[in-house]
């Protein structure tokens, strides 16, 4: 069993900019290390067959220039594969966005951690309705919901939770409290980034809301 709290506290986030094919793109990264090397986790994150085991059922081609889906979210292209240690791929999803993920050994224990990064890139737009309603947690809490379900599928990968058991527990309470503190932490990340306390107060209320409704 995953402590919640603990794993919340365990990943790192940031909002922010960058250039991303000569233009400034809007980016939201989260980042958290493992107990497992670098060829694993790469395997983990890369592997037709192991990532359901964590994230969602996945169809399609995972090579460069082919096309994924994964089941009852985004779909998207394969763009650049550099194994074991970055890919990039389009995230199609009501619009079309871009991640790009990277997997580097730690320092300190190259052996025995490393370490996930992941850039969710999208165009900045001043008409941005879904931004300006909800803020980077729109993305970011499924993020963080994604590395919760990587955190314990390298803790005990023989296990293995069904999208449907997935969602049970995103709507219990252990659930709900998980996603509130997850839209905490990125209000915060979005005030260290300069957004405005009070809009990025309403941004993260609204997307709490969107996330524990019901």
């Amino acid at each position: 069993m995953i402590d919640v709290q603990h794993q919340l506290n365990s990943v790192r986030r940031t909002v922010g900019t960058r250039t991303f094919e000569a233009r400034e793109a809007r980016v939201v990264t989260v980042s958290q290390t493992y107990d497992t090397d670098a060829e694993d986790l790469w395997d983990a994150c890369t592997n037709a067959e192991r990532i359901p085991r964590w994230f969602l059922p996945v169809s399609g081609d995972l090579s460069v220039g082919s096309h994924y889906s994964l089941e009852g979210n985004a779909s998207g292209k394969v763009l650049t594969c550099d194994p074991p240690r970055a890919f990039t791929a389009t995230w199609e999803c009501g619009g079309t966005s871009w991640i790009e993920v990277t997997i580097a050994p730690e320092a300190q224990n190259p052996e025995g951690r490393a370490t996930f990064t992941l850039e969710h890139i999208s165009d900045i737009n001043d008409d941005d309705e879904h931004w300006l309603q909800f803020g980077p947690g729109a993305v970011g809490v499924g993020w963080d919901s994604g590395l919760l379900g990587l955190a314990g599928y390298l803790a005990s990968p023989e296990d293995r939770i069904t999208p449907e058991e997935g969602a049970a527990w995103a709507a219990s309470q252990e659930g709900r409290a998980f996603m509130t503190g997850s839209s905490e932490r990125w209000y915060d990340a979005a005030v260290a980034a300069g957004i405005d306390p009070a809009e990025a107060r309403a941004m993260a209320d609204r997307t709490t809301q969107a996330y524990t409704a019901g």
